[in-house]
């Protein structure tokens, strides 16, 4: 019989007690090194008290009120531990102190055998003490709209969402859930790039807020660029921009696409992608040209936030207008009218159109149909886009963002050749 077949199996939850809680010890016997002044624990005293929380639960058999006690005698101590800071210094923070009390549980989840309980407390609170200086920095730069912005994020999609029906009214199969869900998913890849433009404010030049740009609005980007092209004399950096934007457009919808409807987007993954990466190259290559120093992106495109309950409301009645209005125009004009409301809708937003047909598909539209009214829809957008930048910008940015768009405009529409 070797060693190891004799030892009880409490030996095993002990040795795992130990180990995890004198990581968090080892944290804060260095933090408090460098700190040069009192903190309370270290390599010892977390340890004991995992030890402790481990032991009141198997002395109790697992029963939860002998562990509450030992919670709030644990708690008592670290309660004196921060008083006496407290009468040492001006201000002192509490973080030690509940790390004590995490360190207690993790000795309690280790007895009722929740070892992935005690792994992932462990591991937060090592993650949490040890980038401090990093989170830190980060709340410095959070504003309270930021805040407000992600509320209405969790708003949107966990609390509004769940609420819904998931069952199709009328004829036009218009399901609330699937509605709002569509919301969300679009709210969602938006809000993303909107958090991204906020960290990266201040940073970056004009190829990264079109990248960014282009995954929030193709549109709104371009005309924000044009714009700025005016003040400065850069078209091949400004115009490469403008292209990247579009190009980040097919990368965006692809995405939606296979959030939403594999049919579609197995037709038109190979088209998207290729024309958002060709887009994305040459733009990117023909803004190289410039000769000056890139211009800085802080003023080229600052965004709108994205998730505005007003605006979701209004995307929703959006798309719920473009289902039944291509059911109709299926209905009583043909794959001629999916055509021509897609050129009209490329004018204004895709969003609605492109996702109205996920959900048309294959109930009330064919998959070749959507497919070809979706890229007559990008390809109609990236027109008016550059229409909008040949009026807007600078004379030399004007002409050759008209130049690139009308070439990627025709390029989306030579998968309908095939």
């Amino acid at each position: 019989m070797s060693y190891f077949e004799w030892m009880p199996p409490e030996w095993a939850h002990v040795l795992f007690v130990l180990f995890l809680s004198f990581l968090i010890g080892l944290e804060r016997e260095e933090r408090k090194d460098k700190d040069g002044h009192y903190s309370f624990g270290g390599v010892r005293t977390y340890p004991l008290i995992g030890l402790i929380g481990y032991s009141i639960a198997q002395l109790s058999g697992g029963q939860l009120l002998p562990q509450a006690i030992g919670f709030a005698v644990i708690g008592g101590f670290l309660m004196i531990s921060y008083w006496h800071k407290l009468t040492a210094y001006t201000t002192s923070g509490v973080t030690s102190e509940m790390s004590g009390l995490a360190t207690y549980l993790l000795g309690a989840f280790v007895f009722h055998e929740m070892f992935w309980m005690a792994t992932a407390l462990t591991v937060s609170s090592l993650l949490l003490l040890e980038l401090k200086e990093g989170l830190e920095s980060l709340a410095r730069k959070v504003e309270d709209t930021d805040i407000l912005t992600f509320a209405k994020f969790l708003l949107l999609s966990a609390v509004i969402l769940p609420l819904l029906p998931h069952t199709t009214f009328t004829r036009f199969q218009i399901n609330p859930f699937k509605t709002w869900l569509v919301v969300v998913a679009v709210s969602g890849v938006s809000y993303g790039s909107y958090v991204l433009q906020r960290l990266s404010k201040g940073q970056g030049g004009i190829l990264l807020a079109a990248i960014l740009g282009g995954a929030y609005s193709s549109t709104v980007t371009t005309v924000a660029l044009a714009r700025r092209s005016k003040n400065d004399d850069q078209p091949h950096l400004f115009s490469g921009g403008i292209l990247i934007a579009s190009g980040m457009m097919y990368l965006r919808l692809a995405i939606l696409l296979a959030l939403f409807n594999q049919a579609l987007m197995n037709s038109l993954a190979i088209p998207f992608i290729a024309l958002g990466l060709l887009a994305i190259l040459t733009g990117w290559l023909w803004s190289r040209r410039t000769e000056n120093n890139p211009a800085q992106s802080s003023n080229a495109f600052e965004p709108k936030n994205p998730l505005e309950i007003s605006a979701a409301l209004l995307f929703a009645l959006l798309f719920v207008g473009m289902l039944v209005a291509t059911h109709l125009a299926i209905e009583y004009l043909g794959n001629s009218g999916v055509y021509t409301l897609a050129g009209i809708m490329g004018i204004t937003d895709v969003d609605p159109f492109i996702m109205g047909l996920t959900q048309a598909v294959p109930a009330l539209t064919p998959v070749s149909v959507a497919s070809s009214g979706i890229l007559i829809a990008a390809s109609s957008n990236n027109l008016v886009k550059g229409i909008y930048a040949y009026t807007l910008s600078s004379r030399q940015t004007g002409q050759q963002s008209l130049a690139f768009l009308l070439a990627l405009a025709l390029l989306g529409l030579i998968p309908l050749l095939c």
